[in-house]
């Protein structure tokens, strides 16, 4: 569903009569967990068949009420984004991409038969509810603003035949830690051979919820094995390694000079990460270089086994690059290298943070300055 013409969209601003005082915030911003804590205000924007997109506010952070008709919690029309906001060294704020996000945000949108958001607004939404929450974006190393914009269907009823006439757009921020902690240290895994993520054809390359939400059990599943996180096969062949958790798998081939990356190739049923994405442009400059390919379960344990893998890390939003250390499975385990972080993986890791966080040159244009 295209949205209908929409002009610029001026944002009315409603501040918090009720901030949390200074103390309290510095207090939660030591230690802040990861999408446990949320910043004083939120951006909305509404849609309706007749007026398009309209009412853009930015208001207090609070609930939200909806009819228990509203067609999101009947049939899971809704989609959303994850990106992040860093402090930078001359103590301005920075977004990672978010351009990219607005694009990748709006092909879920289409694939979910919702109205597209215009990406100049959905970018004016993270300018605004940044620099109104600016003392809420942290300092401290490794930590950043995580940004949840999302948007889901309102309409009230019960018919299945067509999707929501109304929408909601919503942007919450959160400021956060690690995603699995302050200290980055390798990861044990499961793979799943019982539950698939997606299917060419359904609604895997889209970010929304439902995605997430069949893949509860996966992940309970490689918990129940010990394990952190779970790797997602192919549906038609349970051959074929697609991604692990809700982030992309990259394979680090050979060392040194001759070291080479290649991530499973999007097929309809991955997620077109905005990380992944940046890395095939950043291992190259770096020279290593960065492709797109195909790799069963068998070729991962063979290649393991006689070194020609010498590295696994999967790479999203929220983790920004994670090492693999270990794979378990119902068919046996294997230790990936000597299960600890690889240079490779250190050397991306350090760079792509560094560009995040201002310490290196972004020689892509990859940082939009915000306040």
């Amino acid at each position: 569903m295209n949205a209908s013409p929409t002009e610029e969209l001026d944002f009315e601003i409603r501040a918090s009569r009720n901030p949390v005082p200074a103390d309290a915030r510095a207090q939660l911003l030591t230690d802040p967990g990861f999408g446990r804590v949320f910043t004083d205000h939120m951006a909305t924007i509404r849609w309706s068949e007749a007026k398009g997109w309209h009412d853009a506010r930015v208001e207090p952070y609070g609930p939200i009420a909806l009819d228990p008709a509203a067609q999101v919690f009947h049939y899971g029309q809704e989609i959303f984004e994850g990106l992040k906001a860093y402090a930078q060294p001359n103590r301005s704020v920075a977004a990672f991409r978010p351009h990219a996000n607005a694009a990748r945000f709006n092909r879920s949108a289409a694939r979910m038969a919702m109205p597209e958001l215009p990406e100049s607004v959905f970018v004016r939404a993270i300018e605004l509810l940044v620099e109104h929450d600016r003392d809420w974006v942290p300092t401290a190393d490794g930590h950043s603003l995580y940004l949840r914009p999302f948007a889901i269907a309102t309409k009230v009823g019960l018919g299945v035949n067509h999707p929501s006439s109304d929408y909601l757009f919503t942007l919450i921020a959160s400021p956060v830690a690690g995603y699995f902690g302050g200290e980055v240290k390798p990861v044990t895994v499961w793979l799943s051979e019982d539950y698939t993520r997606a299917a060419p054809g359904g609604t895997g390359e889209a970010k929304c919820g439902g995605n997430y939400a069949a893949a509860f059990a996966g992940q309970q599943q490689a918990v129940d094995h010990g394990c952190d996180q779970v790797v997602w096969l192919d549906a038609a062949q349970r051959q074929w390694v697609e991604e692990m958790g809700g982030m992309n798998v990259c394979f680090v081939y050979g060392s040194g000079s001759d070291a080479r990356i290649m991530t499973p190739a999007l097929t309809g049923s991955l997620l077109p990460g905005i990380t992944r994405d940046s890395l095939l442009k950043l291992g190259p400059d770096l020279g290593i270089p960065a492709y797109e390919g195909k790799l069963s379960v068998a070729e991962w344990r063979s290649d393991c086994a006689s070194g020609e893998i010498t590295e696994v890390f999967a790479c999203g939003t929220a983790a920004v690059i994670t090492p693999i250390g270990a794979v378990r499975s119902a068919g046996g385990d294997w230790m990936i290298g000597d299960g600890t972080a690889g240079p490779v993986t250190s050397l991306l890791r350090d760079e792509l943070v560094g560009i995040q966080y201002g310490r290196k040159a972004d020689r892509y244009g990859w940082m939009h300055a915000i306040a």
